[in-house]
């Protein structure tokens, strides 16, 4: 079930946890937390006694850094409640918390956002403090913070309509990176990188792509590079380039995967006459267009459509969902199993 309320977080199991039971001290360290009323909204034409909110502590500053759990581990009792349990034994208020039961698998998974304000473990103790709970549960869990803006390369070829909607959307403050590079292995784009401010690299494959690849690689790790985004970057990585971002690769592929993988996908989908195209962001793998999927999204077509006028639809289609894609992975709404993702709201 998907959702911020599930069987994992029932009323009974509440009480059994530790600290949220009956007589447990009434906030962190036995101090009792103000008190605030919430009144919620009445439907007009609403009669009858409005409920209250009880005890809830402070009101957490809205813009205010926030610190992110991502974790996954067997669907089990107990989950919800203990880490919430963590949460608020250390001073912190939760301000969002989604998970899901994938009952095929039974894998529980979950993301809950906490303030920072009034915790009382500093940033790089958050995750030694969770382990016990971590290891109680089997769970694979991960710490993340919000205003971390994580250094990111964009790779790129000829075909510029996402780098042009990257580069936009990051001057417009909506995605949460640092853009340190753009580099490609043809020079059209060295003026409009520039032109945003974002430094250009040229790295022609010629008779030599393995060392087209090594410099690439070496450029990457002397800029500290934590992200990397194939914006219609035409070039297969190898195993070894790949292992060294596990997960921190997001390619768009001009497709709606697995249908149509490799080269020209759009004269692939003409031949067979489909009525609908789509684009797919994912990680990626070893296997050629084949790793976990983050954000897709298909638009109609028709037989009147010729190659060209399904590559200007599909290209609408990249652009949205690779800035998706980008936007989830950069808010730490992403959480791989395996070959798939959950993807929180």
């Amino acid at each position: 079930m998907t959702g911020s309320v599930g069987r994992h977080a029932d009323v009974a199991e509440l009480a059994d946890a530790p600290g949220l039971g009956p007589g447990a001290p009434s906030g962190p360290g036995g101090s009792s937390p103000p008190v605030r009323t919430t009144v919620p909204h009445r439907p007009p034409g609403t009669v009858g006694p409005v409920s209250t909110v009880g005890p809830v502590g402070e009101v957490s500053d809205p813009t205010a850094p926030t610190a992110v759990l991502l974790l996954s581990c067997p669907d089990q009792p107990g989950v919800v409640a203990t880490v919430a349990d963590f949460v608020w034994r250390h001073g912190g208020n939760i301000v969002d918390a989604q998970q899901h039961t994938d009952r095929t698998d039974g894998v529980f998974f979950q993301r809950v956002e906490f303030s920072l304000e009034a915790l009382d473990l500093q940033r790089p103790a958050i995750a030694e403090a969770f382990a016990p709970v971590a290891e109680r549960f089997a769970m694979t869990a991960e710490v993340r913070f919000s205003d971390a803006r994580p250094r990111t390369a964009v790779l790129t070829s000829t075909a510029a309509h996402c780098l042009v909607d990257l580069l936009s959307r990051h001057r417009a403050g909506e995605l949460p990176a640092e853009l340190a590079l753009v580099a490609s292995n043809h020079d059209d784009h060295h003026d409009l990188a520039t032109a945003f401010g974002v430094p250009f690299h040229h790295l022609p494959v010629g008779d030599d792509p393995p060392a087209q690849e090594a410099a690439l690689l070496g450029l990457l790790e002397a800029e500290g590079i934590e992200l990397v985004v194939l914006a219609r970057y035409m070039r297969i990585l190898s195993g070894p380039f790949i292992g060294r971002f596990e997960h921190r690769i997001i390619n768009i592929h001009h497709s709606f995967l697995p249908a149509f993988v490799g080269a020209q996908p759009y004269r692939q989908a003409h031949e067979r006459g489909v009525k609908v195209i789509g684009a797919t962001a994912h990680y990626a793998t070893e296997d050629l267009d084949q790793g976990p999927i983050i954000d897709q999204d298909v638009t109609r077509v028709s037989h009147r459509d010729d190659v060209p006028e399904l590559t200007r639809k599909g290209r609408d289609l990249e652009v949205v969902v690779l800035a998706r894609a980008l936007r989830a992975h950069l808010e730490h709404r992403v959480l791989v199993w395996g070959n798939r993702t959950v993807v929180f709201s």
